[in-house]
């Protein structure tokens, strides 16, 4: 099989960011993003997804705050999928994944279609509603504007669900994730039966 490799770099005045990425990997990691947790969260997804995975930040403006190098390495983690996956031929396009954490759970559901979009619902326990809370220097939104900055690189559809999430965000962020990690690993695999693009237009952008 042809190997679905991808290197991406992107410079601006803000960051510099490099990223290579083994679709048909073991989970090896090699994460320097100056963003701790992110690090961790980044790890997890590679691990579960079997993605190898190589990021490293060279370059960010943290001492202002987190929201360039968050979004950034989304952009690139994303145009570095997308490249590796090329013209998309015979892979199987859908993925769906949960993880539990305690009583937490996170869902995934993505479509490679050509379209990027992303939605996150948080749904139960709304008195430990995770929104506002800030945990190690990253939020619920900065999950958010990583993940709309991954989507739409990519050229994806994401759903995540968060059931019941904890007050710890930590906990709620390793569902989301390892289910990301998991279903993207579905949804880029090989289905032999497939034969070219699999959309019935033939193409996907």
């Amino acid at each position: 099989m042809k190997q679905r490799k991808a290197l991406e770099k992107r410079k601006s005045t803000e960051t510099e960011i490099e990223v290579k990425l083994s679709l048909d990997g073991k989970g090896e990691t090699k994460i320097k993003t100056q963003i701790g947790i992110l690090d961790h969260m980044l790890h997890l997804f590679a691990f579960h997804g079997f993605f190898d995975l190589e990021l490293i930040v060279k370059k960010a403006d943290t001492n202002i705050d987190i929201h360039h190098t968050n979004e950034d390495i989304g952009i690139v983690l994303g145009k570095a999928f997308k490249a590796a996956l090329g013209e998309k031929e015979g892979i199987r396009r859908f993925g769906l994944a949960a993880a539990p954490m305690e009583s937490t759970i996170g869902t995934c559901v993505i479509d490679i279609s050509g379209r990027g979009h992303f939605k996150l619902n948080i749904a139960g326990n709304q008195t430990t509603h995770p929104a506002s809370k800030e945990q190690d220097g990253y939020a619920i939104t900065y999950l958010e504007h990583f993940m709309e900055s991954f989507a739409k690189s990519l050229s994806a559809t994401i759903g995540i669900t968060i059931q019941n999430p904890s007050d710890d965000l930590h906990t709620n962020l390793e569902t989301v994730f390892k289910s990301l990690g998991i279903a993207l690993d579905r949804a880029t695999q090989i289905d032999p039966r497939r034969k070219g693009v699999p959309s019935t237009k033939g193409i996907i952008d």
